[in-house]
């Protein structure tokens, strides 16, 4: 695929697709590591943080999205500064490998203190630490993938990682439910799963050493403020698909965020009940999960199109919210969770192609601008949990009205693709 950039304000030479293709081995260790960090880190959003605000808040729902939007707040802020460092950075282990170890070593320290926090206010603490830590390790992998990989593998792998972001926390809600009554255990096992499968990649990926390269000039106060933020006439595809992709994460959050409570909630239900149907729902999601994101990634890269997945995959969630918007029984509910995870997987898979597509200045400054890209992820992580607790109060009643609040993450899930679909020059 050679899709025609010279128009679209990006920095990206046409020889980027002349790199050498990467092995399956490596492949295999990246997407097993990608696995492993991804259920470490969305476990806790997805159940167990559920279940530890019930126990330490009970009947105060809104509380859960208070906390998870402050720590998805920390990461925000540390992303552009770690993504430099990262790039800066010499060692033997190279650029990326110090960013594994550390942001993993840190995710591990908030877990525990997710385990054992005996107030809302610890347990936001550790969340945030939680956050960080894993959320670097993820973003250190996705830095590798903008270093090695050529175009012509960008959807396929990418298919692959998102398949595998959406697969692990379905295999960790299964793995922390088996245990739901420990509340050490039902943290440490994502987490542990996490560090075991992490390792092989750090073993073995051969990231060779940065020692040798130049030391760059020294970082100053005001260039450090510098990296968070870009020119977007600069670089006009990398800011059209930076704001389309913020529209579709502010819904896909809104979705995710209390589906747990959702569930208790239609289905009459307690909230310690709803780890097995939250299971069920992941078993069909495995296959959604399978078709969206691998079969899209390597549609996209045989045919050659990245826009066309994208609005696809923002109308299929959209279409999922609506129905889950609605749906007061079961078997509706799993098609409109069905419909949702098709749709995110589908669009995680294409739309992380196009972002290595249209990054600039990949030879310096990979680690800065997908932490940028990273932003219009993770500030709807942080502004969707604070802004759902007014839509689920529409109506004025005791009872959380979830209507509003899937009808408004169709609506952005949709607004996000057509801006992809209509704006986004450089890719096909």
């Amino acid at each position: 695929m050679k899709p025609d950039l010279a128009s679209s304000g990006t920095s990206r030479p046409e020889s980027d697709d002349d790199g050498a293709a990467v092995g399956r081995g490596f492949i295999a260790l990246l997407i097993a590591a990608n696995f492993g960090l991804a259920m470490a880190l969305i476990v806790p959003m997805a159940f167990s943080l559920a279940l530890r605000v019930d126990r330490l808040a009970p009947g105060r729902e809104e509380v859960l999205g208070y906390i998870l939007g402050a720590g998805s707040a920390v990461a925000l802020v540390a992303g552009p500064l770690v993504g430099t460092l990262s790039d800066r950075t010499r060692s033997r282990l190279g650029r990326r490998r110090p960013y594994l170890i550390g942001g993993a070593a840190v995710g591990a320290a908030g877990t525990v203190t997710m385990a054992y926090a005996p107030s809302v206010a610890v347990l936001g603490l550790g969340w945030a630490v939680t956050s960080l830590g894993w959320g670097t390790a993820l973003a250190a992998l996705g830095n590798v993938q903008a270093d090695r990989l050529p175009r012509r593998q960008r959807g396929r792998v990418a298919g692959l990682a998102g398949f595998t972001t959406q697969v692990a926390p379905v295999a960790g809600v299964l793995l922390a439910g088996s245990v739901s009554g420990n509340r050490l255990l039902v943290f440490l096992l994502p987490a542990a799963v996490g560090t075991v499968l992490l390792l092989p990649f750090l073993l073995l990926s051969g990231e060779p050493g940065t020692r040798t390269l130049p030391v760059r000039e020294r970082l100053t106060a005001a260039q450090l403020l510098g990296t968070y933020a870009f020119d977007p006439r600069a670089h006009p595809d990398f800011a059209w698909n930076w704001l389309g992709r913020f529209a579709f994460f502010f819904g896909q959050t809104m979705n995710t965020t209390f589906l747990t409570f959702l569930y208790a909630q239609r289905l009459g239900v307690p909230l310690t009940d709803v780890a097995g149907i939250v299971a069920v729902s992941g078993g069909i999601s495995v296959v959604t999960s399978m078709v969206g994101a691998v079969g899209g990634g390597f549609l996209s890269d045989r045919l050659g199109r990245r826009r066309p997945f994208v609005f696809a995959a923002a109308a299929i969630f959209a279409a999922g919210s609506a129905v889950l918007a609605f749906a007061d029984v079961l078997p509706v509910l799993l098609a409109g969770a069905a419909l949702t995870t098709l749709g995110i997987a589908l669009f995680a898979a294409v739309n992380q192609a196009t972002v290595l597509d249209v990054l600039p200045d990949r030879d310096t400054a990979a680690g800065r601008y997908m932490a940028l890209t990273g932003f219009s992820q993770k500030i709807p992580g942080a502004l969707a949990p604070l802004v759902a607790p007014l839509l689920i109060a529409i109506g004025g009643t005791e009872e959380a009205n979830y209507t509003p609040l899937y009808a408004a993450s169709a609506l952005l899930a949709l607004l996000g693709g057509s801006i992809i679909l209509v704006r986004v020059k450089g890719v096909r």
